[in-house]
């Protein structure tokens, strides 16, 4: 398995007889607006026209123990002994993503099936319910990483790369890895505190907050926001919700893609089921970078080759100049023989460790690790 890793922004090139390998896999994790201008994915995929291409918009571009912005951090990978297959999923009502989860993960063939990576629009959908229809085809021993495409802090449009190098939005890609000889890890953590009284969710429809203990969501969430509540949707990032739903089950987070005035609610990336329970959650800097530290012990894998990072974008906004400790702390623990790629996301899948069920997480560092042995 070898790797190469390039840059690429308005102001560069890229020559492609360079990058020395024979690529099955290409990532591509780019800033929105470079990837609707330039024309880099037509150019990799002309370049390379029998490798399998994958990627989306982001909110900060990862590789090479760095984070960048207005760039796109682009992964060549040339798998040894391992097939990769891809899969693609248009879902054009967020009501469909249970259904579509289930077909995209149905369309992949099972047999020697080891790991499936995601990549979804991340506005247009409900990634929880895309999460359970997804797993829910699946046996315990495959698993679901990935993350949700990203646009900054602006929420306005999330774009997917697709293996014929075309843009598309209110899509999902699948990508199933096979065959014995690949070892794959996987660890997500958050580090963020809780605080304040928990109140129960008394009104929602799956990814919708309409009421918590009977007032109206929205009221009381700026209620506690003050002067940041005229940033919203934005300023959400820095204040997510801790939920819990299941008394034996680590308590998941959600943070906020839109609000409705009209309405008084809240959107988030997964559903906050009626009946379960959310607490205020702010950051703290070092428990941040000592979570993703902690996902990388979990995620390690012997050497691994090639870790995919995906990391949320409220930890970007909070850790601001610091963010590329927590990346470096990643790279500590994986070793500096292992090539880093990734991005900062409106929402990461992963099962917090080993064995345990795929979530939809939100404010998390989650690592995908591939080694071929």
């Amino acid at each position: 398995m070898k790797t190469k890793q390039v840059f690429f922004d308005t102001s560069s090139t890229i020559d492609f007889h360079k990058i020395g390998l024979n690529p099955n896999l290409i990532l591509v994790f780019s800033n929105r607006e470079l990837l609707q201008e330039s024309k880099i994915g037509q150019e990799i995929r002309q370049a390379f026209p029998q490798a399998i291409l994958a990627g989306c918009s982001t909110a900060g571009e990862i590789g090479q123990s760095m984070v960048k912005e207005n760039t796109a951090s682009i992964t060549f990978i040339e798998f040894e002994k391992t097939e990769i297959i891809y899969r693609e999923r248009q879902i054009n009502d967020a009501a469909d993503s249970l259904s579509s989860g289930a077909a995209l993960i149905e369309s992949l063939p099972h047999e020697k099936l080891k790991h499936v990576f995601v990549l979804s629009d991340g506005l247009n959908i409900n990634g929880s319910q895309l999460v359970i229809g997804m797993r829910d085809k699946l046996d315990d021993r495959c698993k679901i990483t990935g993350g949700l495409a990203g646009d900054g802090a602006k929420f306005e449009e999330t774009l997917l790369l697709n293996n014929q190098g075309e843009l598309k939005n209110n899509t999902v890609i699948a990508l199933g890895f096979y065959g014995d000889h690949l070892n794959v890890g996987y660890g997500s953590m958050g580090g963020w505190n809780s605080f304040g009284i928990e109140r129960e969710v008394t009104r929602s429809t799956n990814n919708i907050l309409y009421e918590l203990d009977g007032k109206p969501a929205l009221e009381l969430y700026k209620s506690f926001l003050g002067d940041q509540a005229q940033n919203l949707p934005a300023s959400g990032l820095l204040f997510p919700l801790s939920m819990r739903s299941e008394s034996n089950k680590p308590p998941l987070v959600r943070t906020i893609l839109g609000i409705s005035e009209e309405e008084q609610s809240l959107t988030f990336a997964g559903d906050v089921p009626k009946g379960s329970y959310v607490r205020l959650m702010k950051a703290n800097v070092d428990r941040l970078i000592d979570g993703a530290e902690e996902a990388a012990q979990i995620a390690k894998v012997d050497d691994n080759s090639l870790a995919i990072l995906i990391s949320c974008v409220g930890r970007k906004l909070v850790l601001k100049q610091l963010v590329e400790e927590e990346v470096e702390s990643v790279q500590e623990v994986l070793g500096e023989n292992c090539s880093l790629t990734g991005f900062y996301s409106y929402g990461e899948i992963a099962p917090f460790k080993k064995d345990a069920t795929c979530e939809l997480h939100n404010q998390t560092m989650t690592i995908t690790t591939f080694r071929e042995n």
